[in-house]
């Protein structure tokens, strides 16, 4: 076997019908499209949800409900092993900073963090939230845990 003798298995491959290109291709003048008619047309067929004219399911039906999603708090989440490796003892870390150099790119709604790793150095931190573990792990490490 060589590359240039490969093909394709059997069938695997199909052609692809080239539409109204005369009566010699079988699929000229009308395309398959059958003759006269909304579907014969460009972009014909109706669309989805149309019972012809008479009001749709979804507009017979009463509105129910109610979302809080506009609500939501969307928070950036920090690990501890992430702030023991990138920052000295005894620094004070905020959300502008952890911005500034690039820790994280935008702050959504706040800062939350979490307990993942050790902590082996005293950090005050000044989040939106902390974590149970995290606060305690920041505590026990001799660090702030300050909440904004």
């Amino acid at each position: 076997m060589r590359l240039h003798t490969l093909r394709p298995a059997e069938g695997s491959r199909k052609e692809r019908k080239r539409r109204g290109r005369g009566t010699g291709s079988g699929l000229g003048k009308t395309s398959g499209r059958g003759h006269d008619g909304q579907k014969s047309r460009s972009g014909g067929g109706v669309r989805i949800g149309f019972e012809g004219g008479q009001m749709p399911l979804a507009r017979r039906l009463p509105k129910r409900g109610f979302s809080n999603a506009l609500f939501k708090k969307d928070y950036v989440i920090i690990n501890l092993a992430e702030l023991e490796e990138r920052f000295e003892e005894n620094t004070e870390i905020t959300p502008e900073m952890l911005v500034e150099t690039g820790v994280i790119s935008n702050l959504k709604s706040g800062l939350k963090i979490l307990g993942e790793g050790e902590l082996t150095k005293a950090l005050n931190i000044k989040a939106h939230k902390f974590s149970k573990s995290a606060r305690e792990k920041i505590l026990s490490a001799g660090g702030k845990a300050e909440v904004i």
